[in-house]
């Protein structure tokens, strides 16, 4: 990597939740990313990945970024932000042209992939990202680079990820009111499974299953590719509103109780007795097993949902052999049992993995298939950022930090996704033009 000054190796990431905002900074070098800060705040104005107010939501941005730029002694004036939300959804396209006998070029990969992107879509929808699945060469199926191959007429499959046009204007309305430049937009998922899942687990087939504040992600990967994305609507505020109704408590002494005690184990012969404050100030003594009677149900709930996302990837011909699950409320003690009874398969927690990732940019693959196996180590994180609820913005953080060591494939990559980008910062433009 050639010589730069250091503002030009910074990177920032913004995890925009709803529950919290988390900025996070680093230094990218020859080796990795150097972490120089981690910033949490708490967020108002987003609920379920939506914006609902734009002025709350603001706010918390700039003080989760400020605290993060304080910390470094460096102005964050741009950053790479996560994309999430009941907005998002995906369906499988294809695409084919004609290669007249020779070998496949790039230039080639890149037209099959456009033409399988040529889809009908509703005006208050826009595609966010097209992921090529199977690469299909005069009727040989299963391949993943065709690129050097010879052939008459080059398939491909592709997955496609949309997302509605108002609520991706509103979020980057807000970054813009923020003082923010959004150099880049990545579904939120994706990122934590760039950082929590193996490359042998992504081959092998897996469901990754990030708990956010409002609702969970769900990412699936079966042959190296990323094959399937859901939202269901059950977070980890859920659990912690269960929890305040059914103690009587308010919803931040919930949230405590919550961390501090949460757990889905039955242990109905556990007499051991938890403090907890009640609305009036009250403090009182209750047994720690009315935490896990409250939260059990809600957890139940949420592995079904998940459970019907597999069937519906299973009944689509994509099996899986094992389950991920990230995010804060992936702490909960025993979800992960629980999942492994509800789901019938094996199931691990997502934590940061900070020394083997491919880049997520190859991951995206809008309009480029090139293989560019890059491996970093990730330095500098303190260990109480080392956990499931910040796997989304260390992703974000890797991907930014891989654009600048390979300037030359983000210029290559910029397709489908960063369209929507570019139009509504033109819209912007436009708005204040007026």
């Amino acid at each position: 990597m050639r010589q730069r000054n250091r503002n030009s190796n910074i990177v920032a990431a913004l995890d925009i939740g709803t529950t919290k905002i988390c900025a996070i900074v680093g230094e990218v070098h020859e080796d990795g990313i150097n972490v120089l800060s981690v910033s949490s705040y708490p967020s108002h104005g987003i609920r379920k990945g939506i914006v609902v107010d734009i002025e709350a939501a603001v706010n918390s941005i700039k003080k989760a970024v400020a605290s993060a730029g304080e910390q470094t002694g460096i102005p964050i004036s741009k950053a790479y932000i996560g994309i999430a939300g009941n907005h998002i959804k995906g369906f499988d396209s294809y695409g084919a042209i004609g290669i007249n006998g020779r070998e496949v070029s790039h230039e080639d990969v890149e037209r099959a992939i456009n033409s399988a992107s040529a889809v009908n879509m509703p005006l208050d929808r826009e595609i966010l990202h097209v992921f090529p699945t199977d690469f299909i060469l005069d009727g040989q199926e299963g391949i993943k680079d065709p690129v050097g191959m010879a052939g008459v007429k080059l398939e491909v499959n592709v997955y496609i990820v949309t997302g509605a046009v108002a609520s991706v204007q509103n979020l980057l309305k807000c970054c813009e009111l923020s003082g923010l430049e959004v150099v880049d937009l990545i579904l939120q998922p994706l990122a934590s499974a760039e950082i929590t899942l193996t490359n042998d687990e992504r081959e092998i087939g897996v469901a990754l299953v990030d708990i956010g504040g409002g609702t969970s992600d769900i990412v699936i990967y079966k042959n190296g590719w990323m094959r399937h994305t859901a939202v269901v609507g059950i977070g980890g505020n859920h659990f912690t509103n269960d929890i305040s109704i059914g103690l009587k408590i308010p919803f931040d002494e919930a949230e405590r109780v919550k961390k501090k005690y949460g757990t889905m184990l039955s242990e109905t012969d556990d007499m051991t007795e938890i403090e907890i404050v009640s609305i009036d100030g009250q403090v009182k003594h209750i047994p720690a097993r009315y935490i896990s009677e409250i939260i059990q149900p809600r957890g139940e709930e949420l592995l079904e949902l998940v459970r019907e996302e597999i069937n519906m990837s299973n009944n689509n011909g994509v099996e899986i052999s094992r389950i991920v699950f990230t995010g804060g409320s992936s702490l909960l003690l025993g979800i992960d049992r629980m999942a492994e009874a509800i789901l019938s398969m094996p199931v691990r927690i997502g934590y940061p993995q900070l020394n083997c990732h491919d880049s997520l940019q190859n991951k995206i693959a809008d309009i480029s298939v090139r293989d560019y196996n890059r491996n970093y180590d990730i330095q500098g994180l303190k260990t109480e950022f080392n956990s499931p609820m910040y796997s989304t913005g260390i992703g974000l953080l890797l991907y930014g930090a891989d654009t600048i060591m390979h300037p030359d494939k983000a210029a290559s990559s910029s397709g489908m996704f960063n369209r929507i980008v570019n139009n509504v910062i033109d819209w912007f433009k436009r708005i204040k033009g007026k």
